[in-house]
């Protein structure tokens, strides 16, 4: 039985749908990638697992529970954290404020030293600590939008883009950063517009186009099929 369970799933926006009929699985430990261009359906996806929309049709199973009528607050209380693209943080409280909030699902003594951990892994959230989280920088953010999903102690990370509009150095840092927690053990489902290095850093990866699953592969097997190196990684 694989951590997460998908059995086709499917996601309407009122007369259209968007999600039509995928299925998945990922392993305990494990990282998953999504890749497929804009509008296959990814972020949809993750919005669904986590349950920020409903399914018309199809199962989710978590560690072989139901998780699709379950509420945002209650699947996150079962060990499933988000880091939603465009990071969402909350710009008018501090950066120590939005960690604390990710752990409200939480209580104890326990949370202080996850924040302590966060800093450690992001030391410049530590030096803006006290800082309003809507003046940081786009990287920062990510960094915190990160920081603050693993308060809840997740068994799940899911990230959404967390690549999306930064420099050069910031992408490194934040593909490192995900690295980290796949050597650490961190279960981790990922969306990421730089197919290439999200393949390299997957054991297995799902490729989606217009709502479905068209191909799944180890991450070095896609990485190195002709099909997908032309439609997305922009090779000829």
């Amino acid at each position: 039985m694989s951590l997460l369970e998908v059995r086709d799933l499917r996601v309407a926006y009122g007369a259209i749908e968007a999600i039509k009929g995928i299925s998945l699985d990922v392993e305990e430990g494990q990282v998953v990638t999504l890749i497929g261009t804009n509008g296959a359906g990814k972020t949809t996806t993750l919005r669904t697992l986590s349950g920020l929309l409903r399914p018309v049709a199809g199962q989710v199973l978590f560690d072989g529970a139901r998780l699709d009528k379950l509420k945002a607050h209650e699947i996150v209380a079962r060990g499933v954290a988000h880091a939603p693209e465009g990071r969402r943080i909350f710009p008018l409280m501090t950066v120590e404020e939005n960690l604390e909030l990710g752990a409200y699902s939480r209580k104890g003594e326990a949370i202080a030293q996850d924040v302590a951990e966060v800093f450690e892994r992001f030391p410049r959230l530590h030096e803006r600590r006290a800082q309003k989280a809507g003046t940081l920088s786009g990287g920062e953010q990510q960094m915190l939008a990160i920081g603050r999903a693993l308060m809840s102690r997740p068994r799940l990370l899911m990230l959404d883009e967390p690549s999306m509009g930064l420099s050069p150095i910031m992408i490194q840092l934040i593909f490192d950063t995900v690295a980290e927690l796949k050597a650490a053990g961190t279960t981790i489902l990922l969306v990421e517009q730089n197919a290439s290095a999200a393949l390299a850093l997957a054991d297995t990866g799902y490729v989606l186009e217009t709502g479905r699953v068209v191909l799944t592969g180890t991450g070095p097997d896609l990485l190195t099929d002709e099909n997908v190196r032309k439609a997305y990684l922009g090779e000829d």
